[in-house]
């Protein structure tokens, strides 16, 4: 497995956790209480800042039982934290239910994973080369 140290400023409550071996993402924690009221969104504060090394991106996922159990998850999935960015990570939730749903200090909110990022280059051209797709758009590769 590769590592790479990520640099964070947090309350020792608030350290991102990997809550089994071979986990992907690191738990991710609400550092305030509130309620986001059926078919809301909010903006919740994780009381975390990083500092990724370039070529290095942090991505916020949804957590998968908060999703099937009540209706949350993460509004513009994967949130995406740049190398260069400082702040507090805030995470975009959304209730997707018709209760509300109530986030204590401490619950695990989302998922943070870190991966490598590849840079492009881009290529203007005049036309593309072909492929066996060509231009057909959603839904043309069938049903199931």
């Amino acid at each position: 497995m590769k590592q790479t140290e990520v640099l964070i400023v947090c309350d020792k409550d608030m350290l991102p956790h990997y809550a089994q071996p071979g986990d992907a993402g690191a738990d991710l924690r609400s550092s305030e209480t509130l309620t986001i009221e059926a078919g809301q969104r909010a903006l919740v504060r994780t009381g975390i800042s990083i500092a990724l090394q370039d070529g290095f991106v942090g991505l916020v996922h949804p957590r998968s039982g908060l999703a099937v159990k009540h209706g949350i998850t993460v509004l513009n999935a994967p949130g995406t934290v740049d190398a260069g960015y400082r702040g507090e990570i805030m995470v975009t939730l959304l209730n997707t239910s018709d209760v509300a749903f109530n986030i204590s200090v401490g619950d695990r909110i989302a998922q943070l994973l870190i991966q490598e990022v590849y840079r492009a280059r881009f290529v203007q051209v005049d036309d593309l080369p072909g492929s066996d797709r060509g231009q057909n758009g959603f839904g043309s590769t069938g049903v199931a």
